[in-house]
């Protein structure tokens, strides 16, 4: 590598990016001129084939900072990505390619990673599936790096100590995290919040750690080769100056969120040889150098393809490329009165054993979720990954398993801790990945633990989420039938599960789980249909046969998924919903107003006590609720 060229790439990729934040008027110039020292080094170690963005083998480039876009942008236009200079001169505009904080939409773009620290999970997650990828296929078809570029917000986020105390502890090898520390935050120096022994912590959780200058070519070189053949996950602290190269706004924080401004760009662009009245070059021998990942990324394809040609795992890797879900033996839970949490863990341990990428694990609750997967191992040999009580790395983690494409990961823990993962979960949603949610203990009937860890509000939080099925099942055959929809649905799905045993229910009278809601029982003309999910399916069955013994016909709907019932036609809605329809969940479920006249929820926290008064006390009995069905009050007076 010669420095005079690095130079030019570098500031090639820094004016492009102030040029595209410049257009837009919109956009984060600090990290973006800070960091491409950094990244045109780097371009020289990444394992890559523009293209083809997805072949198996290449190195995984994350940046966490998803701020800095139109770095990122620069760096795979320059690279030979299907990223035009029309989609970097479109920055930040509706519909493009090119949007405010990386998409998966994006062509190179390994994951959406949002808010800070989301992608330093993501890393560990890449690192933790091609460990996992390597132990199945062997090194010979899984051999590449995970490179995480990520800022001092990334590390104040609870959610990085998380993921990378787990790195350490798995002594993730091929995971290389490099921290731009330019002791910049939006609101001025990062010691106003900020002044930890970074190199110590991480040592601390198993690192190997190199102190470098971020703008010194030899020593970023030096660095990453060292990294690359460490022993350890790797953390290598470069110090950085903001907006390098942008004048007065060099090191300010007021380079951080907006433009530099016109007179700034074109007195930087001058200083270092460019001319400053065209915006958007790209110099000849920066574009020959970033392009040579065209033939080498197409070079190192066709020899893994070779070995691939040759290799005895041939048919397992087609087999986690494409899984069969059409042959599956679910088990039948005719008859059976089961928690759900019960049958959920017998599904999954069906469909760990038939699916070789299926896998996942629990924040330190497998036996109460019912989450463990029997005689099928831990990670890395096997597929029970013990996460912890770390519910944020957990779900970040298992966003990089999904997206690595290879797997189905799960994660698990009660419903109430969903508040802690929530994040994650919504980039799931936004990334459209297959990520399976287990959500046990799910209402009141958590009993004893009392409101600290009874959910209330939290199935109205999931079902409001764009691109997520929440189902609840009230049965094990519902809990089946919800699986076949999750594993063939482009999104995620959660599953909210009870701790006590549920009655089974009869066969549908009309409709099915796939319609999201369907009667269990039907009426001519009825004067009331109860729509209800889970554990309270049970309860509307016996009121509507004790409204039957006064000559009152009552329907029943079991309702497992909101956003699916939401979808259907009109015409099947106005089946389901007839005479006066009142919505019956032990939570705050102000959602079934667009479906309902009145909903018979819960308006507060909930109470310590044993299960059944629990549910006596907020009126879920018989008794109760065929009272306030009868006496038309007018929503639910708990």
């Amino acid at each position: 590598m010669d420095a005079k060229f690095l130079k030019i790439q570098a500031d090639t990729l820094r004016f492009l990016s102030a040029d595209m934040i410049e257009k837009a008027n919109s956009g984060h110039p600090g990290a973006a001129l800070g960091l491409a020292d950094i990244l045109s080094v780097l371009s020289y170690h990444l394992k890559h084939n523009p293209k083809n963005p997805n072949w198996i083998n290449r190195d995984r480039l994350v940046f966490s900072g998803g701020h800095a876009s139109a770095l990122i942008y620069s760096f795979l236009h320059l690279s030979g990505y299907d990223l035009s200079l029309d989609d970097l001169k479109n920055f930040r505009q509706l519909h493009s390619k090119t949007p405010g904080h990386p998409e998966i939409t994006t062509p190179g773009i390994e994951i959406a990673t949002g808010p800070l620290g989301q992608g330093v999970a993501n890393a560990v997650g890449f690192a933790m599936a091609a460990k996992k990828a390597k132990k199945m296929l062997g090194e010979d078809l899984i051999d590449h790096k995970v490179y995480c570029l990520c800022g001092d917000g990334d590390l104040q986020e609870g959610i990085s100590y998380e993921a990378c105390s787990l790195a350490g502890l798995h002594k993730l090898d091929n995971l290389i995290l490099i921290y731009d520390s330019n002791n910049i935050s939006i609101e001025g120096d990062v010691g106003l919040a900020f002044n930890e022994d970074v190199a110590l912590r991480f040592k601390s959780q198993g690192f190997e750690v190199q102190d470098i200058d971020g703008h010194n070519f030899e020593e970023i070189d030096k660095a990453l080769k060292k990294a690359k053949n460490s022993k350890q996950p790797s953390l290598i602290i470069a110090k950085t100056t903001i907006a390098k190269g942008a004048g007065k706004l060099e090191g300010s924080h007021k380079s951080h969120g907006a433009p530099l401004g016109e007179d700034i760009v074109k007195e930087a662009k001058e200083k270092i040889g460019f001319d400053k009245n065209l915006t958007f070059q790209i110099p000849p021998e920066a574009k020959i150098r970033f392009e040579s990942a065209i033939e080498l990324g197409d070079l190192e394809e066709a020899r893994w393809k070779e070995k691939l040609k040759n290799s005895e795992k041939k048919e397992l890797l087609e087999k986690l490329l494409k899984p069969d879900f059409s042959k599956i033996q679910y088990p039948d839970f005719k008859g059976k009165d089961l928690a759900t949490r019960d049958s959920n863990g017998e599904i999954l341990n069906i469909l760990a054993k038939n699916l070789e990428g299926f896998l996942g694990g629990s924040a330190d609750l497998g036996p109460s979720n019912k989450t463990e997967l029997h005689e099928m191992g831990d990670f890395v040999e096997g597929k029970n990954i013990h996460f912890g009580i770390r519910e944020h790395a957990m779900a970040a983690i298992n966003n990089a398993f999904a997206r690595y494409g290879l797997f189905l990961p799960f994660s698990a823990t009660f419903f109430i801790f969903s508040e802690y993962l929530k994040p994650a979960a919504r980039i799931a949603a936004l990334m459209k990945i297959k990520h399976f949610f287990i959500f046990s203990h799910d209402s009141i009937g958590v009993g004893e633990d009392g409101p600290t860890h009874q959910p209330i509000e939290q199935l109205s939080i999931f079902r409001a989420m764009p691109n997520f099925l929440t189902f609840r099942p009230a049965d094990g055959i519902e809990n089946v039938k919800a699986w076949k929809i999750a594993l063939n649905a482009d999104i995620p799905s959660a599953f909210v599960l009870s701790r006590q045993k549920l009655k089974a229910l009869s066969e549908p009278v009309f409709g099915d789980v796939k319609n999201g809601a369907y009667l269990l029982k039907e009426n001519t003309n009825p004067k009331f249909t109860l729509l209800a999910s889970g554990s309270e399916v049970s309860l509307c069955l016996d009121v509507a046969n004790e409204l039957a013994k006064q000559n009152i016909a009552c329907n029943v709907a079991s309702m497992p998924c909101f956003e699916l019932f939401d979808q259907q036609e009109n015409d099947y809605k106005k089946r389901i919903l007839q005479g006066e329809v009142i919505g019956v969940e032990a939570a705050n479920s102000n959602e079934l107003y667009k479906f309902c006249h009145r909903v018979y929820g819960i308006e507060s926290f909930g109470e310590s006590g044993k299960e059944k008064d629990v549910f006596e006390y907020f009126g879920f009995s018989t008794s109760k609720l065929l009272n306030f069905i009868l006496e038309k009050q007018n929503g639910c007076k708990f």
